[in-house]
């Protein structure tokens, strides 16, 4: 099975886990003091957010395989 993989920076953790999961309808599926990451089945996506100094936006991208 095959799932879609996106990894974005942000500035501010806490307030995009608040969207996101206002988005998604569902808290992150992991929780790190820096990370966050939704396993989602709809759409099929790892999507996976981080607060680790780099510039906000997208980090990178990739296709998560069995």
């Amino acid at each position: 099975m095959k799932r879609l993989h996106l990894h974005v920076s942000v500035a501010d953790l806490d307030r995009s886990i608040g969207f996101y999961s206002t988005l998604f309808g569902t808290p992150p599926t992991v929780r790190q003091p820096d990370y966050a990451k939704w396993m989602l089945d709809d759409p099929r996506v790892n999507f996976a957010i981080s607060a680790r100094g780099v510039a906000p936006g997208l980090d990178h991208v990739g296709v998560q395989v069995d």
